[in-house]
């Protein structure tokens, strides 16, 4: 019986925007006639028939004109009934219309050739077309129709080079990687709320608050950000106020979730046929309770019951409001979710408000502030224990308790019971964050802006784990466990810009900034455990007897800035940027806490050249070339200094404290800097039918942070090393995005956006002849290496060439384990390794690169449909030429200790010619079949539709009063259907592509509304 999780849902306010779907009703245009005209009315629409507020209405001919308000109504005097109104909105193509109409609705298109994005480039905006870096935006638009709780996921697969890798565990965040993994260390871009790096994950964030996302790329688009900006820069900003009338918003919907793919199991019957053959071929008397398979039928399928459908609701309630002067927009969001695994869950609450407000023309102030918190709850959660818990072996006992294994674990395994586990075993983790900003600015001599910018971010998390004491059959918990941990990170950000900004008579401008930066941490950590309680009702530490611990630590960091910025824009023709940022930083010693950040680029607009100017074909053509330096002072904060533990000694029989120095300082480290070439091509073609952007770089990391070799004789520890600036890896790739306008008319429109990116990794030094291992997995499993001449993280280990299928083909092979006993060393039916350096003995000599975890190229494709009041979404996304370890497989199909086992080993050997791919079943794997190879790489690649998106605009004419102003309803799909070869839960793993029990990826479905008042 599955624990169930209580529901924070808001049921009432569901409730109250079902009632309001029903009462709503349009107001429509009507024409009458005064004794000075003729009055007209009707309502400006734009091409997703949303209102557009302040579109001019002028009567042709005249100077007679309004302006419609928010909801896109107007109403105008004319003089006659031959009048014609010209419709206008800046960005659109005008209209004109008669006044004939006895009803006025006057839906507008976009004029692509007018609009021009502006987008955020760091302290401070860029017209995109103004561009000189490589930056890429993602349209709200396009992801606002997901159901998730972190818009991380959303815009998995949109931006060129940005890589985002998710999970289906409820409140995870996502892993970004732009242009490549750039370093054996921290590889998270820097992510900018509002202006306020944030530290927390995107799930602090509400989806539903987010007005615009753009990634910056390249070193001449990231210096801006200096030491921080290597791995690039991800920008975010909320939603503000507009002018016009006020407006009430809500969002809601509802999801349903479940596995793509559980993995299939043996039943009863076949674990137990296979357990015999198991240990007969190890010499071992079977289980007598096995002696007849038959009998036992199906048997538990503990998957069935330890994966559930998972739920998800999100409701978001938005309020916004403009004038003249001030402006503001707040918003209340509750997400709640239920995981696909027993007793996981995360529930979400964030209230945002940001607000403006224009002293006068010179003075300005506003601020944006967002309130988080959350709760992330699941039991002692392991998806591999399901797999391998028996299928002999019922989940409960007779007398309704769990149960345990019974007997000899040769016969009746050791795998604790995994829905127990779940059920009783609580951990949590409640976060209280807090992060805004409060601004002032201030123009002066008419060019001059004077910006100040404070921010902080507050980050208070406590985690718990209670475990009680259990007894179910030979699994024995005598002791009840509880563990409880307080954190807390604070941090202060100080800015100040001063912004420059003058455009001349010719059509050139010309915009400059220069500014400081001042930002500091202090993190504070404490934690305690304590066992045996003398009543388990009472669940705190102070209650226990047994095994008191108590932990703590804290760190601070800070870093000053000084930046400067000069943009040069010489008639919409040639663009020149030159950015240079110089960091102090805590976290290096007293000879390198500067380093120095430049950066350069420059655009030509060839299409404004006369020899373009008149095509018809080529409608806007520019070039972009930049080079630039950042850096990545994501190191630690005290690596420049040694490190000291504290231990006891005895001492003339008496215990003395005594500190033992165990990591050598180097007073010499400082930051990885990465130098960053980059040349691009933006293309609008046939009439601005066809928009593309092409970008191509090299991207160097040098003075990467690599382990220092340290002598034992040194004193020091040889584990525990100091880093040293010695290590570059190369990424090198192309970029392409291509949007296609195929249709573009009144009642039907289609458009394709397809994005593809390549990149190739590639370590250059480590500053060491031997390699660095990594990918532990533990049992002394290192699954992956660091060596120069290969990509990062590449697989190592043997490499399987097929399986002995008699005595003769092994006494012919090089020895693996030697000798002639079936049971206990290399037999038939086992894997034939091959002999890399033909010395006739297999051992670690004889391992080599056998996979690559990065992928060769990532690419999508998404259609979008416009048909009346519906819009149809269809976004494919997929990944090429990446392998994974599938790691679980070590578990799942090792056939030699007493474990359920994946249906794939019902293939496996019993006999010559039976199998050449999966081994015999053998008790202690005398052969070691389990060791690192080739058998466990699979190929990664696959191609998903990633989301279906539905939604219809109801048209307001169809009720009969007007309660509010838009309703958009919608049905979504995501992770529908995936093609791949990969034969795990799913493909999408971990960035070093190790599949180890991680949590899968879901496949969701949603219904939701969207209203407008």
């Amino acid at each position: 019986m599955n624990k169930k999780i209580k529901r924070k849902v808001p049921h009432k306010l569901k409730l109250f925007v079902a009632l309001i779907i029903l009462s709503l009703l349009p107001r429509i245009g009507v024409s009458q006639t005064n004794n000075s005209g003729i009055i007209i009315s009707g309502q400006v629409l734009d091409e997703f028939s949303v209102p557009l507020a302040g579109a001019t209405i002028l009567e042709q001919g005249t100077t007679n004109g309004v302006v419609t308000d928010f909801d896109g109504n107007f109403e105008i005097v004319v003089r006659n009934k031959s009048a014609l109104l010209v419709v206008s909105y800046v960005g659109y193509k005008s209209e004109i219309v008669s006044v004939q109409d006895k009803k006025i609705v006057v839906k507008l298109t976009p004029d692509l050739a007018l609009l021009d994005e502006v987008v955020l480039i760091g302290y401070g905006t860029s017209k995109k077309s103004d561009l000189t870096g490589s930056v890429s935006s993602v349209q709200m638009d396009d992801v606002q129709g997901q159901p998730t709780s972190n818009i991380g996921d959303a815009i998995q697969g949109r931006a060129a080079g940005v890589t985002v890798i998710t999970s289906g565990q409820p409140g995870s965040n996502p892993t970004f990687r732009i242009r490549g993994t750039g370093t054996i260390g921290n590889n998270d871009p820097l992510i900018v709320v509002d202006g306020v790096p944030l530290n927390g994950g995107l799930n602090q964030v509400n989806m539903k608050d987010v007005e615009s996302l753009q990634v910056l790329k390249d070193a001449s688009a990231t210096a801006i950000y200096g030491s921080r900006g290597s791995n690039g820069v991800i920008i975010i900003t909320t939603k503000r106020g507009k002018k016009g009338k006020a407006t009430l918003d809500i969002d809601t919907f509802t999801s349903v979730q479940t596995a793509t793919n559980v993995i299939d199991v043996l039943n009863a019957e076949q674990f137990a046929q296979f357990n015999n053959e198991m240990l007969s071929n190890g010499g071992i008397a079977p289980n007598p309770d096995f002696s007849n398979p038959s009998l036992l039928g199906k048997g538990t399928n503990w998957l069935d019951n330890f994966f559930t459908t998972g739920k998800q609701s999100n409701v978001t309630l938005s309020y916004s409001k403009g004038s003249e002067n001030s402006n503001m927009y707040t918003s209340l969001n509750v997400f709640d979710q239920e995981g696909i695994i027993i007793n996981s869950a995360y529930t979400r609450y964030i209230v945002q408000f940001n607000s403006d407000t224009q002293i006068n023309e010179k003075i300005k102030f506003g601020n944006s502030f967002k309130i988080n918190y959350d709760v992330k709850k699941n039991g002692d959660n392991s998806i591999q224990n399901a797999i391998l818990s028996l299928p002999t072996q019922p989940i409960f006992r007779e007398n309704g308790n769990y149960s345990g294994p019974i007997g000899q674990p040769i016969y009746s395994g050791d795998i604790e019971n995994p829905i127990g586990k779940s059920n009783i075993v609580e951990n949590s983790t409640k976060g209280y964050n807090l992060q805004g900003s409060i601004f002032g600015e201030i123009t002066f001599f008419k060019s001059f802006k004077f910006k100040s910018l404070f921010g902080v971010e507050a980050n208070f998390w406590d985690n718990r784990t209670w475990a009680p004491a259990y007894s179910w059959d030979s699994d024995v918990s005598e002791n009840a466990f509880l563990s409880e941990s307080s954190n807390r990170s604070i941090t202060l950000l100080f800015d100040n810009t001063i912004t420059y900004n003058k455009e001349f008579d010719n059509g050139s401008s010309i915009t400059a900034v220069l500014g400081t930066s001042a930002q500091e941490n202090e993190f504070k950590f404490l934690s305690g455990s304590i066992q045996n309680f003398i009543s388990e009702q009472a669940q705190t530490i102070n209650n226990g007897l047994e095994q008191p611990t108590v932990n703590g630590s804290g760190s601070e960091w800070s870093i000053f800035s000084y930046f400067a910025r000069g943009q040069f824009d010489y008639k919409n023709k040639y663009y020149l940027t030159a950015t240079v940022r110089r960091d102090g930083s805590s976290r290096f010693g007293a000879g390198n806490k500067y380093g120095t950040f430049p950066s350069g680029s420059f655009a030509w607009r060839i299409s404004e050249e006369n020899f373009l100017k008149e095509s018809k074909t080529i409608n806007d053509l520019k070039l972009r070339v930049g080079y630039g330096v950042t850096g990545n002072q994501n190191i630690g904060n005290y690596s420049f200094a040694s490190s000291y533990n504290t231990n006891l000694y005895n001492f003339n029989n008496s215990f003395v404290t005594a500190a033992v120095p165990t990591v050598l300082p180097n007073s010499n480290v400082k930051w990885e800097s990465q130098k960053q070439f980059n040349i691009g091509i933006d293309a609008s073609l046939f009439n601005h039918i066809v928009d593309i952007t092409v970008d191509g770089y090299i991207k160097n990391t040098e003075d990467m942070l690599v382990p220092q070799t340290v002598p034992v004789t040194s004193g020091y520890s040889d584990i525990f090393v100091p880093f040293v600036n010695a290590g570059e890896i190369r990424n090198s790739g192309i970029e392409t995005v291509v949007t296609i306008r195929n249709i573009d008319k009144d009642k039907f429109k289609w458009s394709t956006d397809f994005v593809f990116a390549y990149n190739k990794n590639e370590v250059i030094d480590i500053n060491s002849n031997t390699p660095l291992t990594t990918g532990s997995i533990g049992l002394n499993y290192t699954l992956a290496r660091i060596q120069p001449g290969y990509p990062v993280n590449v697989f190592y280990g043997f490499v399987q060439d097929g399986i002995f299928q008699t005595q003769d083909e092994v006494n012919n092979w090089a020895v693996q384990i030697p000798g002639t006993n079936f049971a206990s060393s290399t037999s038939a039916g086992d894997i034939r390794f091959k002999d890399l350096n033909s010395d006739g003995l297999i051992n670690d000599d004889d391992r080599t690169f056998i996979g690559n975890p990065n992928p060769k190229f990532t690419y999508s494709l998404n259609n979008t449909f416009n048909i009346g009041n519906f819009d149809v979404s269809l976004f494919i996304q997929g990944v090429q030429g990446n392998d994974i370890f599938n790691a679980n497989r070590l578990f799942t199909e090792n056939m030699s200790v007493t474990t359920n086992q994946s249906t794939a080993i019902l293939n496996r050997w019993n006999g010559a010619g039976s199998s050449n791919t999966m081994p015999r079943a053998i008790f202690g794997d005398p052969n070691n079949n389990t060791r690192q190879s080739t058998r466990y790489i699979e190929d990664g690649s696959y191609i998903r539709l990633k989301n279906v998106n539905i939604s219809y605009n109801v048209p307001l004419d169809a009720f009969k009063n007007k309660v509010f102003n838009s309703l958009k309803l919608y049905v979504s799909g995501q992770n529908l259907l995936t093609i791949t070869d990969y034969s795990g839960f799913d493909p999408e793993v971990g960035a070093n592509g190790i599949d180890n029990n991680i949590y899968p990826v879901t496949r969701t479905f949603t219904l939701g509304a969207t209203l407008g008042f």
